[in-house]
């Protein structure tokens, strides 16, 4: 049940309604995430919870197919019913779902002839706010019109991003970014179906103005292509990757990306970065002829390409990864956070890696490893997550972490947070500095009542578990709301947008809860 407000904070937020009119904002939450860092944090909103409760909008409304995602939304899209507010879900067989953001009706659907069983992919909208991309099923991103759900068949669309969809899995977000050079990208990364057949992870790097893609696979990373299934050609060259066996008894373990989001992109160093899941690390071509970069971090140019030769940009590969590989204890179990790096830093950009080991790392995004592409080592930092049993050791931990960390700049001091629900509870880090510049991660408060990833809106975090839905002070940890009405949780997570939360459980409903209107000054 929701928590009752004390009369001296009513009496203030009451005071503060009077002196500061309601402010909600709109904003559109374009990918996993909100944009192409996917920190999870809406800038924009200014809603907020309060112990007296969000209101449900209207009853938790049922979806037409189920569904193991975040929503996207766009706000102000003309279709055939008139201007409506969008969410855009992509079920689990691939079907492309729009739907009143203001009841839930379903606007329009489209699915693909499918070729495998599943996937878990968060759909993600152009900058022009024209087309929604999708993954469906059959191996391909498809390109929707926002309005009405046609499909665009011209300029390479749909475009290809596995040829192999019955064995590579899309189980991460689509990601939009548009790099330095004003050329907009969409990425797309492949994983597998239970560590099993022969799957490599891969990043494909599509450019949205030309259709033009590059693809850069996680194993046997000097063959740029999309990799058929056991093939090698005779003479004119290998279009597959040459297994090496896996010291996991009956699976394969090549490479999967994964995390939540998929790829990340930083508009500050110009870079894409995805973290790849158990595999060989052989960045030398020493086991057999191809480089592979199991259990790294690797960073790549935003059209995809590396520093040639098979090499990433940089990599990052930490010093456990053989028992990583060993104990199914995937760095990539999450995607790469970005960290803005707080005033006096020596380091200009970081971010945060975490891993089924349970464990938080700090990494310079400028020099992942400290030695350049293909070393091991070199984090900032490594710290456990709190209550957890591995400590990040050797990756046995029961309370994984597989979720993505929100990142949060308090309006108020300007300092840099982050917020990781895990497997046993959730955790508040705020990044500093000492008096020689070096950046760590301090951690500010702590809840044993873990969830899937959070976001955050106008100083309050939001996450979800079964059967309860929370919002806490982002700077105490304290509980201000929550309500334990949704069903069941897998991988979905709550967005926060135009004065809503919007929530779809693992029982194929959407929940969407009116924010509180008034605005807090502080944050």
């Amino acid at each position: 049940m929701p928590q009752k407000i004390p009369p001296r904070l009513l009496a203030v937020a009451i005071v503060l309604s009077v002196l500061r009119p309601s402010a909600l904002s709109a904003a559109d939450w374009l990918q996993f995430g909100v944009d192409a860092a996917h920190n999870g944090y809406n800038r924009a909103e200014k809603g907020y919870s309060t112990a007296d409760g969000n209101r449900l909008a209207f009853p938790a409304a049922a979806l037409p197919l189920p569904a193991d995602v975040a929503p996207v939304f766009l706000e102000n899209v003309a279709t055939p019913v008139g201007t409506r507010n969008l969410l855009f879900v992509v079920s689990r067989n691939g079907t492309a779902l729009a739907l009143n953001a203001a009841d839930g009706a379903l606007i329009w659907s489209n699915k693909p002839t499918p070729a495998a069983t599943l996937t878990t992919s968060a759909a993600a909208i152009d900058p022009q706010r024209q087309h929604v991309y999708a993954y469906g099923l059959d191996g391909k991103v498809h390109k929707y019109k926002a309005g009405d759900g046609t499909e665009v068949l011209e300029a390479g669309w749909p475009q290809i991003v596995t040829l192999k969809p019955d064995v590579d899995k899309v189980a991460s977000g689509l990601t939009v970014a548009t790099a330095a050079d004003s050329a907009t990208y969409l990425f797309a990364v492949t994983n597998s179906f239970s560590d099993i057949g022969d799957y490599q992870g891969s990043l494909t790097a599509i450019n949205l103005g030309t259709g033009e893609q590059k693809v850069f696979n996680a194993q046997c990373s000097d063959l740029a292509m999309h990799f058929v299934r056991n093939g090698i050609t005779s003479g004119a060259g290998q279009n597959d990757c040459v297994q090496i066996a896996s010291p996991k008894p009956g699976q394969s373990a090549n490479s999967g990306i994964w995390g939540r989001p998929g790829a990340v992109y930083s508009a500050a160093t110009d870079r894409v970065y995805v973290a790849t899941g158990n595999g060989v690390f052989d960045p030398n071509n020493d086991l057999h002829n191809g480089r592979d970069w199991g259990d790294s971090v690797l960073a790549l140019h935003p059209d995809g390409s590396g520093a040639g030769a098979g090499m990433p940009v940089d990599s990052y590969t930490p010093a456990t990864s053989p028992a990583l590989l060993q104990n199914d204890a995937d760095l990539g179990s999450t995607s790469p956070a970005i960290l803005p790096a707080p005033a006096g830093s020596k380091v200009a950009h970081l971010a945060l890696q975490g891993g089924k080991d349970a464990c938080v790392r700090l990494l310079d995004l400028d020099n992942l490893s400290g030695a350049g592409p293909g070393h091991v080592g070199g984090e900032l930092q490594a710290l456990a997550l709190p209550n957890a049993v591995d400590r990040c050791g050797n990756g046995d931990s029961a309370n994984n972490f597989l979720t993505q960390p929100a990142v949060w700049v308090n309006p108020r001091d300007g300092s840099t947070w982050t917020f990781i629900a895990h497997g046993a509870g959730i955790v508040a880090y705020r990044v500093g500095v000492d008096d020689d510049g070096n950046p760590s991660l301090t951690t500010q408060w702590s809840s044993p009542d873990g969830g899937t990833s959070p976001v955050i809106a106008n100083g309050t975090v939001y996450y979800a578990s079964s059967h309860v839905l929370r919002g806490l002070d982002a700077t105490t940890g304290q509980l201000i709301w929550s309500d334990n009405r949704i069903g069941n949780v897998h991988w979905q997570s709550p967005i926060v947008v135009d004065g809503r939360i919007y929530f779809i459980d693992q029982s194929s409903k959407l929940w969407v809860y009116a924010l509180d209107g008034i605005f807090r000054d502080s944050q």
